[in-house]
């Protein structure tokens, strides 16, 4: 990578980020599932049920080398470029936030205002949902990110859960300390148009200290989507595929480098076959740890 010399990130691209991706994601074992029915669908328990929010899910130690069948000794393990190192990730929304709509309603602080604890997203215009394409590429991402030596906090485990609200999620990546973060997003804007966007904060107390490093980053993460996908920046959001908001707790709030990305347009055709495409899905996580690596190690 351009500019790139450090020797572990050398080791990343020796990997070749051929980083096999996991197999379909399904939801947590077990979980009940509220009536898929009609709108007017209500969750088990009634209505004064209370949702299952999501539970951030731990990060993975490297695999053990084997032991040298000659010496019974193990060989000298090569440094993983991420080794130490903890990534926070946030897949957008949740697949149950639907059934809940008093609970993802009400109002959290986001560091400027009022703000909804969440919302349901967007989808295709065939149905295929935000949330289920944000956590697929969260944990395609988890999965490279993993290979590689990190440890990888998520905001939640399952897409089958409800929230947590935006302010948790905040919460949840700060207090893990990740060196670096992703809010993962596909946006619903008009159908004529495409691409990606990179939303980048606004100083507001908390995230003073990562307003440079944030910028930072988007840059990286513009550049990987640009070489690594099909996406091209938004026609109609933001200039060069950035743009900065100030009335999002998970910018507002964050005290690591981190960015939201909008991945494409769910409503336009060309970018909800991209965006509902699995090998997309992966050159999308392929593209996160290139822009995470080159962050890392300049």
């Amino acid at each position: 990578m351009i500019g790139f010399a450090p020797s572990r990130l050398a080791a990343a691209v020796a990997l070749g980020l051929t980083l096999t991706a996991c197999g379909a994601v399904a939801g947590a074992a077990g979980s009940p599932h509220p009536a898929r029915g009609s709108g007017s669908a209500r969750p088990a328990g009634g209505p004064g049920a209370t949702p299952r929010q999501s539970a951030a899910s731990p990060g993975a130690e490297p695999a053990t080398p084997s032991r040298s069948a000659a010496t019974g000794k193990q060989p000298p393990a090569a440094p993983l470029p991420l080794a130490g190192i903890t990534v926070g990730i946030d897949p957008g929304h949740n697949g149950d936030n639907r059934y809940y709509p008093a609970y993802i309603g009400h109002l959290v602080w986001n560091g400027r205002e009022w703000e909804a604890c969440d919302t349901t997203g967007t989808e295709t215009d065939a149905g295929y949902t935000e949330a289920l394409f944000t956590f697929r590429v969260a944990t395609f991402l988890r999965a490279d990110l993993r290979k590689l030596g990190a440890r990888v906090v998520m905001t939640r485990s399952s897409n089958d859960g409800v929230g947590p609200c935006v302010d948790k999620r905040s919460e949840i990546i700060n207090r893990a300390h990740a060196s670096v973060a992703l809010d993962i997003h596909a946006d619903g804007g008009p159908p004529s148009g495409r691409g990606f966007a990179i939303l980048e904060p606004v100083a507001d107390g908390p995230n003073d200290r990562v307003i440079g490093s944030s910028e930072r980053l988007a840059l990286d993460v513009r550049r990987e989507l640009l070489r690594y996908t099909s996406m091209p920046e938004s026609d109609y959001y933001g200039v060069h595929g950035l743009i900065h908001r100030d009335d999002l707790a998970g910018l507002n709030l964050t005290t690591v480098p981190k960015v939201l990305v909008e991945c494409g347009n769910m409503r336009n055709p060309v970018d909800a076959r991209l965006l509902t495409s699995g090998g997309f899905q992966r050159a999308l996580a392929r593209a996160f740890t290139a822009a995470i690596l080159g962050f890392l190690h300049r």
